[in-house]
């Protein structure tokens, strides 16, 4: 049996007795490369030098990216921690065997284990809204001590085209009629044979902006747009340090059970979202909302590996990330010729994502209005994605700009601003058939 091959980046005086140990007669392995720092370790595992790397927690730049960088070059992670404390922090950054002091039979057998590797680098690699009053909430940050003993929330993915066919109220909405906001508008929901049936139980929702195009959750809630949100959350993730508590404390309360973790304040700010630490921020969420709805942005294509290396960060990470994660993607496109288009377009562009999206998709055709396709435009529309995109159960919303206009104006949600609302009311049915794939609280 060929020996391991190692890749030691252990620092003090703990590398001397690694590499005596692995270097021994009859341990089964050897040191290919004695690593400086962490440049050099993530240069000898793309070269295939080695298929072990063994780590100590103070080596500078340890983080969940390099472990991710380390992985897909075919290296497994050890890890030697210095207490409790960064044992915890080197399984939270994705190491395949975390040792609490060096122990030389507990190093050769980690070593020498063939367990599949971990991937957390699966993916690709203020104040009121222009100056108008009203419009800016005072949200609350309630503690989160630990996670609730319940089974894991679910993540809710919206996306759609380039256009602005409604992505961001579509996400607001459903966030909002999960948490149960703003009740049923008036409306009685009926059940089997005519009998009225009771409203859903409400849900503790979590609304997160990952669009790192054109980020507005901030200024869409009257929320101030330079809180850290989910650009300190990934930060948090990508160290190794993001628990619930953690993240509930960049999570503001806007209302009652509902939770919004802001974007980032500017698009040039996307390299601070890798896709390694957005799958760790929406794990937590799951632990900390019964449903998560993510906010995406409209570019899924993974281009840049044709202009740059490998181990560039990529611009559309965090979308990939999202979906990727998604028990349900839900596409938004507007309801008009040209969004129709880009629509059928973007189904197809969804079907070859460079990531496995294995979620739930649901299609929803935003702003319909007879000046823009004709008479019985809800049939119209989907008549169309039916006939060019295959899509026979489209979900259609009912234009009500002078509603949307108001709640914007007002920093709030059409459930809190405009609850009879018939866009809102078609929201309300949305997450109703959503709530299918959707866990609901205990």
């Amino acid at each position: 049996m060929a020996a391991v091959t190692v890749l030691c980046a252990v620092r003090g005086e703990d590398e001397t007795a690694v590499v005596v140990a692995l270097g021994a007669p009859g341990s089964g392995a050897t040191v290919t490369r004695r690593c400086g720092d962490l440049a050099e370790l993530l240069a000898a595992a793309a070269a295939g030098v080695g298929t072990v790397a063994v780590v100590s927690a103070d080596l500078p730049g340890l983080d969940r990216e390099a472990v991710g960088r380390l992985h897909r070059g075919g290296v497994r992670v050890v890890a030697l921690s210095d207490g409790a404390a960064s044992a915890d922090r080197l399984r939270a950054l994705g190491a395949d065997a975390v040792l609490e002091g060096l122990d030389e039979a507990a190093l050769l057998d980690a070593v020498r284990d063939t367990a599949p590797l971990r991937d957390p680098g699966s993916v690709l690699d203020a104040g009121t809204p222009f100056g108008l009053p009203g419009a800016v909430r005072t949200p609350s940050w309630p503690d989160v001590e630990a996670a609730p003993d319940r089974a894991p929330g679910a993540v809710v993915a919206v996306w759609g085209p380039v256009g602005a066919p409604g992505r961001t109220t579509t996400a607001v909405e459903l966030a909002a009629a999960f948490a149960g906001i703003g009740g049923r508008g008036g409306r009685r929901r009926r059940g089997a044979r005519g009998r009225e049936a009771p409203a859903p139980a409400p849900a503790s929702a979590l609304l997160v902006d990952a669009d790192t195009y054109g980020s507005s959750l901030a200024a869409r809630l009257g929320l101030l747009d330079d809180a850290p949100g989910l650009a300190a959350a990934a930060r948090a993730a990508g160290q190794g340090a993001l628990d619930l508590p953690a993240l509930a404390r960049q999570c503001p309360v806007v209302a009652p059970g509902l939770r919004v973790l802001t974007g980032i304040t500017r698009a040039a700010r996307w390299p601070e979202l890798p896709a390694s630490a957005l799958e760790v921020v929406l794990e937590r969420a799951r632990e900390l909302a019964d449903v998560t709805v993510v906010d995406c942005g409209p570019v899924i294509e993974a281009d840049e590996l044709l202009m740059y290396d490998t181990h560039a960060p990529q611009r559309n990470a965090a979308t990939l990330a999202a979906l990727q994660a998604a028990d349900v993607v839900v596409v938004v496109g507007a309801a008009d010729p040209v969004g129709v288009q880009r629509l059928v377009r973007a189904l197809e562009d969804l079907r070859e994502a460079p990531v496995p999206v294995s979620g739930r998709v649901v299609v929803v055709a935003n702003r319909v209005r007879a000046s823009a396709v004709g008479a019985k435009p809800d049939v119209a529309v989907r008549d169309a994605l039916a006939r060019y995109a295959g899509v026979e159960d489209a979900h259609v919303v009912p234009d009500d700009g002078p509603a949307l206009d108001a709640a914007v104006l007002a920093g709030r949600s059409l459930a809190e601003h405009a609850p009879s609302s018939p866009a809102r009311l078609a929201f309300l049915e949305l997450a109703d058939r959503l709530r299918a794939v959707v866990p609901q609280p205990a």
